[in-house]
């Protein structure tokens, strides 16, 4: 593929690439260091790309692969300790941190496709039809399946099944 229909492909899906990329590391600046990443090794295996999906999906697989690697990577490093700055109590900290993690582990328990459509929603802040774009579905099944996702969370657990 030429070098200038790249430049296209980067002006149309890097926006859907990077908000992907920030609804699951939930970090600017990480997110875009992935989105360059993420062209830089479309550039590299083009030739691989073989229309059996949307470019934008397979951008965004080529995004989660590198996330992914990403973590594994993180995890074989040792945490920096801490600097020492205040912050709030650790009581504050306790009670914020509990909500975060409850909120997570709801979201969590959601059937996959309707996790992965609460994320990219609510954390990448994509669209319904961005997300539908990355998805390989329709704009209409990611409206309705955010909105199943946040009636289970309101009701306070997955206890619907998996709508396809």
């Amino acid at each position: 593929m030429p070098l200038a229909n790249m430049e296209e492909i980067y002006q149309a899906h890097a926006r859907t690439v990077y908000k992907f990329l920030l609804s699951q590391c939930h970090d600017a600046d990480l997110a875009e260091e992935l989105t360059q990443e993420t062209f830089y090794q479309a550039v590299r295996s083009i030739d691989r790309f073989n229309g059996s999906c949307k470019v934008s999906v397979w951008l965004c697989q080529i995004a989660k692969h590198l996330w992914y690697q990403h973590l594994r990577k993180r995890k074989t490093e040792e945490p920096l300790p801490e600097d020492g700055l205040p912050g709030p109590s650790a009581e504050e900290d306790v009670l914020t941190r509990q909500g975060h993690l409850d909120l997570l582990r709801q979201i969590h328990a959601l059937p996959p496709s309707t996790r992965e459509v609460v994320y990219l929603r609510t954390f990448g802040g994509l669209s319904f039809r961005e997300i539908g774009d990355v998805l390989g579905r329709t704009e209409t099944w990611a409206r309705v399946t955010f909105y199943r996702g946040k009636e289970a969370l309101r009701k306070g657990g997955a206890d619907h099944e998996e709508h396809s």
